[in-house]
Protein backbone atom coordinates (compact mmCIF):
# COMPACT_ATOMS: atom_id res chain seq x y z
CA UNK A 1 0.00 0.00 0.00
CA UNK A 2 1.27 3.58 -1.06
CA UNK A 3 -0.50 5.27 1.77
CA UNK A 4 1.79 4.61 4.75
CA UNK A 5 5.12 4.69 2.28
CA UNK A 6 4.07 8.30 1.84
CA UNK A 7 3.06 9.27 5.15
CA UNK A 8 6.26 7.88 6.41
CA UNK A 9 8.04 10.20 3.78
CA UNK A 10 5.67 13.30 4.66
CA UNK A 11 8.28 13.43 7.72
CA UNK A 12 11.25 13.00 5.85
CA UNK A 13 13.44 16.01 5.63
CA UNK A 14 15.30 13.99 2.17
CA UNK A 15 12.27 13.96 0.68
CA UNK A 16 10.51 17.36 1.09
CA UNK A 17 14.00 18.47 -0.31
CA UNK A 18 13.17 16.39 -3.06
CA UNK A 19 9.57 16.67 -4.04
CA UNK A 20 10.58 20.25 -3.78
CA UNK A 21 12.98 20.77 -6.25
CA UNK A 22 10.88 18.35 -8.93
CA UNK A 23 9.89 20.27 -11.82
CA UNK A 24 6.01 19.26 -11.53
CA UNK A 25 5.69 19.83 -7.88
CA UNK A 26 4.54 23.45 -8.47
CA UNK A 27 1.73 22.87 -11.04
CA UNK A 28 0.32 19.76 -8.87
CA UNK A 29 0.78 21.56 -5.36
CA UNK A 30 -1.33 24.82 -6.91
CA UNK A 31 -4.37 21.85 -7.09
CA UNK A 32 -4.53 21.63 -3.84
CA UNK A 33 -2.79 25.16 -2.26
CA UNK A 34 -4.91 28.01 -3.30
CA UNK A 35 -2.16 30.41 -2.96
CA UNK A 36 0.84 31.30 -1.29
CA UNK A 37 -0.51 34.50 0.79
CA UNK A 38 -3.31 35.86 2.16
CA UNK A 39 -3.35 38.58 -0.69
CA UNK A 40 -3.58 35.23 -3.14
CA UNK A 41 -6.22 33.24 -1.32
CA UNK A 42 -8.82 36.31 -0.66
CA UNK A 43 -10.06 36.50 -4.33
CA UNK A 44 -10.15 32.23 -3.97
CA UNK A 45 -12.86 32.96 -0.58
CA UNK A 46 -14.57 35.44 -2.74
CA UNK A 47 -15.22 33.49 -5.40
CA UNK A 48 -16.48 30.52 -3.85
CA UNK A 49 -19.23 32.48 -1.56
CA UNK A 50 -20.17 33.79 -4.76
CA UNK A 51 -21.28 30.88 -5.77
CA UNK A 52 -23.00 29.58 -3.10
CA UNK A 53 -19.95 27.70 -0.93
CA UNK A 54 -18.65 28.52 2.61
CA UNK A 55 -15.16 28.50 3.22
CA UNK A 56 -12.58 27.22 6.01
CA UNK A 57 -9.13 28.49 6.06
CA UNK A 58 -5.95 26.67 6.93
CA UNK A 59 -2.12 28.12 7.15
CA UNK A 60 -0.54 25.66 6.39
CA UNK A 61 2.30 24.47 8.42
CA UNK A 62 3.12 21.83 11.22
CA UNK A 63 7.04 21.81 11.60
CA UNK A 64 7.18 23.97 14.44
CA UNK A 65 10.26 24.02 16.65
CA UNK A 66 10.71 27.60 18.22
CA UNK A 67 8.07 29.73 20.49
CA UNK A 68 9.44 32.39 17.78
CA UNK A 69 7.76 30.15 14.67
CA UNK A 70 4.34 29.46 16.39
CA UNK A 71 3.62 33.33 17.42
CA UNK A 72 4.63 34.29 13.59
CA UNK A 73 2.01 31.50 13.00
CA UNK A 74 -0.32 33.12 15.26
CA UNK A 75 0.57 36.59 13.51
CA UNK A 76 -0.43 35.19 10.11
CA UNK A 77 -3.84 34.00 11.40
CA UNK A 78 -4.32 37.49 13.29
CA UNK A 79 -3.65 39.10 10.08
CA UNK A 80 -6.40 36.34 8.44
CA UNK A 81 -8.69 37.81 10.56
CA UNK A 82 -8.33 41.15 9.33
CA UNK A 83 -8.50 40.28 5.63
CA UNK A 84 -11.60 38.68 6.84
CA UNK A 85 -13.34 41.36 8.61
CA UNK A 86 -12.97 43.59 4.85
CA UNK A 87 -15.00 40.75 3.18
CA UNK A 88 -17.91 40.86 5.71
CA UNK A 89 -18.67 37.84 4.85
CA UNK A 90 -19.54 35.91 8.43
CA UNK A 91 -19.66 32.39 9.01
CA UNK A 92 -18.83 31.66 5.30
CA UNK A 93 -15.34 31.89 6.17
CA UNK A 94 -14.15 30.47 9.03
CA UNK A 95 -10.79 29.31 10.19
CA UNK A 96 -9.13 25.83 10.73
CA UNK A 97 -5.73 25.71 12.85
CA UNK A 98 -3.30 22.92 13.91
CA UNK A 99 -2.32 23.32 17.10
CA UNK A 100 1.20 21.97 16.57
CA UNK A 101 1.76 25.35 14.58
CA UNK A 102 0.58 27.47 18.21
CA UNK A 103 4.02 25.42 19.68
CA UNK A 104 2.03 22.79 20.93
CA UNK A 105 5.48 19.84 20.77
CA UNK A 106 7.61 22.21 22.87
CA UNK A 107 8.27 22.34 26.18
CA UNK A 108 5.72 23.74 28.04
CA UNK A 109 3.65 23.53 24.50
CA UNK A 110 0.12 23.15 25.97
CA UNK A 111 -0.32 26.23 28.00
CA UNK A 112 1.68 28.07 24.87
CA UNK A 113 -0.63 26.71 21.97
CA UNK A 114 -3.63 27.42 24.13
CA UNK A 115 -2.56 31.36 24.22
CA UNK A 116 -1.71 31.47 20.88
CA UNK A 117 -4.84 29.76 19.89
CA UNK A 118 -6.98 31.93 22.25
CA UNK A 119 -5.89 35.13 20.24
CA UNK A 120 -7.28 34.15 17.40
CA UNK A 121 -10.05 32.27 18.16
CA UNK A 122 -11.15 35.99 20.21
CA UNK A 123 -10.44 37.64 16.93
CA UNK A 124 -12.76 35.59 14.98
CA UNK A 125 -15.33 35.97 17.07
CA UNK A 126 -15.19 39.84 17.25
CA UNK A 127 -16.12 39.32 13.94
CA UNK A 128 -18.65 37.21 14.02
CA UNK A 129 -16.67 33.64 12.76
CA UNK A 130 -15.56 30.59 14.31
CA UNK A 131 -12.42 28.65 14.30
CA UNK A 132 -12.51 24.67 14.33
CA UNK A 133 -9.24 22.80 16.00
CA UNK A 134 -7.61 20.29 13.61
CA UNK A 135 -7.02 17.08 15.18
CA UNK A 136 -3.45 15.60 14.12
CA UNK A 137 -1.73 12.42 15.52
CA UNK A 138 -3.30 10.30 18.05
CA UNK A 139 -0.36 11.47 20.68
CA UNK A 140 -1.62 15.33 20.52
CA UNK A 141 -5.03 14.48 20.69
CA UNK A 142 -5.44 14.48 24.22
CA UNK A 143 -4.02 18.39 24.92
CA UNK A 144 -6.07 19.12 21.76
CA UNK A 145 -9.92 18.14 23.55
CA UNK A 146 -8.18 19.61 26.91
CA UNK A 147 -7.87 23.11 24.64
CA UNK A 148 -10.92 22.88 22.58
CA UNK A 149 -12.96 22.20 26.17
CA UNK A 150 -11.39 25.34 27.22
CA UNK A 151 -11.62 27.57 24.83
CA UNK A 152 -16.02 26.73 24.75
CA UNK A 153 -16.39 28.06 27.82
CA UNK A 154 -16.18 31.48 26.49
CA UNK A 155 -16.70 30.91 22.51
CA UNK A 156 -18.92 28.29 22.62
CA UNK A 157 -18.89 27.95 19.02
CA UNK A 158 -15.12 26.64 18.52
CA UNK A 159 -15.23 23.33 17.02
CA UNK A 160 -13.03 20.69 16.87
CA UNK A 161 -12.33 17.23 14.63
CA UNK A 162 -12.59 13.68 15.10
CA UNK A 163 -10.73 10.88 13.28
CA UNK A 164 -12.69 8.19 12.34
CA UNK A 165 -10.05 5.65 12.05
CA UNK A 166 -8.89 5.83 15.53
CA UNK A 167 -10.32 3.44 18.24
CA UNK A 168 -10.85 6.15 20.63
CA UNK A 169 -13.52 7.97 18.52
CA UNK A 170 -16.56 6.74 19.36
CA UNK A 171 -16.09 7.73 22.90
CA UNK A 172 -15.03 11.09 21.74
CA UNK A 173 -17.94 11.59 19.70
CA UNK A 174 -20.66 10.72 22.60
CA UNK A 175 -19.05 12.98 24.39
CA UNK A 176 -19.00 15.78 21.91
CA UNK A 177 -22.50 15.38 20.42
CA UNK A 178 -23.84 17.71 22.65
CA UNK A 179 -25.73 21.37 22.30
CA UNK A 180 -23.83 23.71 20.80
CA UNK A 181 -20.85 21.65 20.16
CA UNK A 182 -19.63 21.32 16.09
CA UNK A 183 -17.57 18.49 15.28
CA UNK A 184 -15.67 17.90 11.84
CA UNK A 185 -15.86 13.98 10.98
CA UNK A 186 -13.16 12.76 8.89
CA UNK A 187 -11.32 9.30 8.33
CA UNK A 188 -7.78 10.63 9.07
CA UNK A 189 -4.74 11.09 7.90
CA UNK A 190 -1.86 10.43 9.40
CA UNK A 191 0.10 7.52 9.86
CA UNK A 192 -1.01 5.25 13.02
CA UNK A 193 -0.52 1.97 14.30
CA UNK A 194 -2.23 -0.80 14.05
CA UNK A 195 -2.38 -1.03 18.57
CA UNK A 196 -4.77 2.87 17.84
CA UNK A 197 -6.28 2.83 14.56
CA UNK A 198 -8.16 0.57 12.00
CA UNK A 199 -5.40 -0.31 9.53
CA UNK A 200 -8.21 -1.07 6.98
CA UNK A 201 -10.18 1.07 4.45
CA UNK A 202 -13.14 -1.49 4.88
CA UNK A 203 -12.80 -0.85 8.89
CA UNK A 204 -12.19 2.94 8.66
CA UNK A 205 -14.91 3.51 6.47
CA UNK A 206 -17.51 1.57 8.98
CA UNK A 207 -16.38 3.37 11.62
CA UNK A 208 -16.58 6.89 9.98
CA UNK A 209 -20.61 5.83 9.57
CA UNK A 210 -21.09 4.51 13.24
CA UNK A 211 -19.60 7.95 14.36
CA UNK A 212 -21.70 9.84 11.92
CA UNK A 213 -24.44 8.09 13.48
CA UNK A 214 -23.78 8.91 16.97
CA UNK A 215 -23.06 12.56 15.95
CA UNK A 216 -26.49 13.26 13.95
CA UNK A 217 -28.72 11.49 16.63
CA UNK A 218 -26.51 13.83 19.39
CA UNK A 219 -27.45 17.13 19.72
CA UNK A 220 -24.66 19.52 18.49
CA UNK A 221 -23.78 20.24 14.65
CA UNK A 222 -21.88 17.48 12.46
CA UNK A 223 -19.79 18.52 9.72
CA UNK A 224 -19.29 15.51 7.27
CA UNK A 225 -15.37 16.00 6.05
CA UNK A 226 -15.50 13.26 3.36
CA UNK A 227 -15.54 13.34 -0.75
CA UNK A 228 -16.74 9.57 -0.73
CA UNK A 229 -20.18 9.57 -2.74
CA UNK A 230 -21.05 6.42 -0.45
CA UNK A 231 -20.46 8.28 2.38
CA UNK A 232 -22.36 11.16 1.23
CA UNK A 233 -25.26 9.70 1.11
CA UNK A 234 -25.28 7.74 4.38
CA UNK A 235 -24.78 10.85 5.37
CA UNK A 236 -27.99 12.72 4.03
CA UNK A 237 -30.32 9.26 4.98
CA UNK A 238 -28.84 9.24 8.41
CA UNK A 239 -29.68 13.00 8.72
CA UNK A 240 -33.04 12.66 7.41
CA UNK A 241 -33.59 9.72 9.91
CA UNK A 242 -32.56 12.36 12.54
CA UNK A 243 -35.38 14.98 11.57
CA UNK A 244 -32.42 17.25 11.06
CA UNK A 245 -33.20 20.56 8.70
CA UNK A 246 -30.49 21.35 6.09
CA UNK A 247 -28.88 23.88 8.22
CA UNK A 248 -28.33 21.32 10.97
CA UNK A 249 -25.29 20.44 9.74
CA UNK A 250 -23.00 20.63 6.48
CA UNK A 251 -20.54 18.96 4.06
CA UNK A 252 -16.82 19.82 3.73
CA UNK A 253 -14.12 19.01 1.42
CA UNK A 254 -10.82 20.08 0.18
CA UNK A 255 -10.14 22.48 -2.14
CA UNK A 256 -9.17 21.55 -5.41
CA UNK A 257 -10.65 17.91 -5.10
CA UNK A 258 -14.19 16.83 -6.71
CA UNK A 259 -15.38 20.86 -7.77
CA UNK A 260 -18.19 19.74 -9.40
CA UNK A 261 -19.90 18.07 -5.99
CA UNK A 262 -19.28 21.01 -4.11
CA UNK A 263 -21.45 22.89 -6.46
CA UNK A 264 -24.29 20.05 -6.84
CA UNK A 265 -24.53 20.22 -3.15
CA UNK A 266 -25.25 23.76 -2.54
CA UNK A 267 -27.46 23.77 -5.20
CA UNK A 268 -29.37 20.98 -3.66
CA UNK A 269 -29.53 23.70 -0.34
CA UNK A 270 -26.99 21.93 1.93
CA UNK A 271 -24.33 24.21 3.46
CA UNK A 272 -21.03 23.11 1.56
CA UNK A 273 -17.71 24.55 3.17
CA UNK A 274 -14.75 24.23 1.20
CA UNK A 275 -11.38 23.47 3.05
CA UNK A 276 -8.80 26.10 1.73
CA UNK A 277 -5.16 25.86 2.33
CA UNK A 278 -2.55 28.06 1.93
CA UNK A 279 0.58 29.46 2.47
CA UNK A 280 4.35 28.46 2.19
CA UNK A 281 5.09 25.40 4.11
CA UNK A 282 2.58 23.14 2.19
CA UNK A 283 4.72 20.06 1.75
CA UNK A 284 3.20 18.15 5.19
CA UNK A 285 0.02 18.87 3.85
CA UNK A 286 0.67 18.30 0.03
CA UNK A 287 1.91 14.67 1.04
CA UNK A 288 -1.17 13.63 2.98
CA UNK A 289 -3.07 14.77 -0.05
CA UNK A 290 -1.20 12.36 -1.83
CA UNK A 291 -1.64 9.35 0.71
CA UNK A 292 -5.82 9.87 0.45
CA UNK A 293 -5.82 8.78 -3.00
CA UNK A 294 -3.81 6.90 -5.64
CA UNK A 295 -4.47 9.24 -8.30
CA UNK A 296 -3.03 12.27 -6.80
CA UNK A 297 0.28 10.30 -6.53
CA UNK A 298 0.16 9.38 -10.24
CA UNK A 299 -1.10 13.21 -11.23
CA UNK A 300 2.05 14.29 -9.64
CA UNK A 301 4.33 11.47 -11.53
CA UNK A 302 2.64 12.37 -14.72
CA UNK A 303 3.77 15.80 -13.99
CA UNK A 304 7.18 15.54 -13.29
CA UNK A 305 8.07 13.18 -15.61
CA UNK A 306 6.35 15.18 -18.71
CA UNK A 307 8.39 18.28 -17.25
CA UNK A 308 11.35 16.42 -16.50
Amino acid sequence: MLGPVILAASRSDRMRRFVSAAPGTKQVVARFIAGESVDQVVPVVQDACAKGLAVTLDVVGEDITTREQASAARDAYLELVEHLKALDLGTQAEMSVKLSMFGQALEGGHELALANVRAVVEAAAAIGTTVTLDAEDHTTLDSMFAIHEELRKDFPGTGCVIQAYLFRTEADAHRLAESGSRVRLVKGAYKEPAEVAYQQKAEVDKAYVRVLRILMEGDGYPMIGSHDPRLISIAQELARKAGRKLDEYEFQMLYGIRGEEHLRLAAEGHRMRVYTAYGTDWYGYFMRRLAEKPANLLFFARSILTRG
